[in-house]
């Protein structure tokens, strides 16, 4: 056993699903621990005892960040812990930093769940990411990417191939519930669109493309809003506005409709699209991140260029019930081979055991060996 403390920045959205997954696997064989940020993290759906939840002031803001790594070192100094999991971009950028010049300090797990440098920004942006991701490196024991997209662009940019292993995501099994949030017309086909209203994850291309052309038979539901800015939208006639949804009551509406659409612009993985397949939805996807490699082309979904717009809209044009229907029987059977979260969490623990019984061997393990 170990003690395990993981460190996190927001968890609204896929990092809490991730960090609950691993949280309920991990609290039967480790000590576990937990310190996120107060704004976008929920106490209350986190899967942790409120005596082991640590949450720190904060806000992404310069002023803020000191702030944030005052707190996350006083409680790493108060559990000493065996493992730091860090997730996310900032949280691996405050806790690494913390350890920079330490000689002394636990076993460093790091996932940023999206690289930066993949972000669409201008190019001296992603070369200065890649940098700082670079130099932190060197105070990490293990790198995981969330996909073979995520690692080979990391490969790309510089970073250590000895520490840098590939994870898939992963979710457990659906809740079983007969009860649906809502009644949808059996006639049309409906869609269903789960994630923040921004930029990353396409939403407004998607709003764009259904204002621009009138789909008559079919209906958007949207699950989500905006988080860290506010933005002014127009929605189409046929879109249906819901708001945040509690993530336990994610399956209920994705077992409403026919199919769960992705956009992204860009996407380290997609829980929401392995989150589609569990519950039999195929899924209408970019090509962008990792969705190719969840969804198959014509098998359990549909892939669009996202450059070339009028892809989704034969896509969408083109739905047909029956045949979306066995798509996500399809589906079903992709997600427990390659998406289940005991595959996940067990390749998660062997990069543990790995970190902690070799700890003066800690890069010599190749990625090969967690894939």
């Amino acid at each position: 056993m170990s003690r395990v403390l993981h460190v996190s920045e927001f968890t609204k959205g896929g990092i809490e699903t991730h960090l609950n997954e691993v949280l309920k696997y991990q609290s039967e064989s480790h000590d576990i621990y937990l310190i996120v940020s107060e704004q976008n993290s929920n106490r209350d759906t986190l899967q942790i005892s409120p005596d082991r939840l640590f949450l720190y002031p904060y806000q992404r803001k310069p002023q803020y960040f000191l702030k944030a790594m005052r707190s996350i070192q006083k409680t790493v100094n108060e559990i000493n812990p065996d493992i730091v999991h860090v997730h996310g971009t900032f949280a691996g950028v405050f806790l690494r930093t913390l350890f920079f010049f330490k000689r002394k300090r636990p076993v460093v797990i790091y996932c940023s769940h999206g690289w930066a440098f993949l972000m669409d920004t201008v190019p001296w942006k992603r070369k200065l990411f890649a940098l700082v991701e670079k130099v932190l490196s060197l105070r990490t024991d293990f790198i995981i990417n969330i996909s073979n997209h995520e690692y080979e662009m990391a490969m790309n940019y510089g970073l250590s191939s000895k520490k840098s292993v590939v994870v898939y995501n992963g979710v457990s099994d659906a809740p079983s519930s007969d009860h649906l949030p809502f009644a949808v017309k059996k006639e049309k086909i409906n869609l269903l669109y789960v994630g923040r209203f921004d930029r990353q994850k396409g939403f407004d291309l998607l709003l764009e493309v259904f204002n621009e052309h009138m789909f008559a038979d079919v209906t958007l539901y949207l699950v989500g809003d905006t988080v860290l800015k506010q933005y002014e939208f127009k929605f189409p006639d046929n879109a249906v506005k819901i708001g945040w949804v509690d993530n336990s009551e994610i399956d209920r509406y994705m077992k409403s409709c026919d199919a769960v659409i992705v956009p992204s612009r860009w996407e380290g993985f997609g829980i929401v699209a392995i989150e589609a397949l569990r519950n039999k939805k195929p899924v209408i996807a970019s090509n962008r991140g990792a969705l190719p490699e969840i969804i198959q082309h014509g098998v359990n979904g549909y892939i669009f260029d996202f450059d070339n717009k009028e892809e989704l809209v034969s896509v969408v044009r083109s739905l047909n019930k029956s045949k979306l229907a066995a798509m996500g029987e399809i589906g079903e059977r992709i997600f427990y081979e390659k998406f289940h979260s005991d595959k996940m969490n067990k390749q998660i623990e062997r990069l543990y055991e790995a970190a902690v019984n070799k700890p003066n061997d800690r890069y010599s393990v190749t990625v090969k060996k967690y894939v």
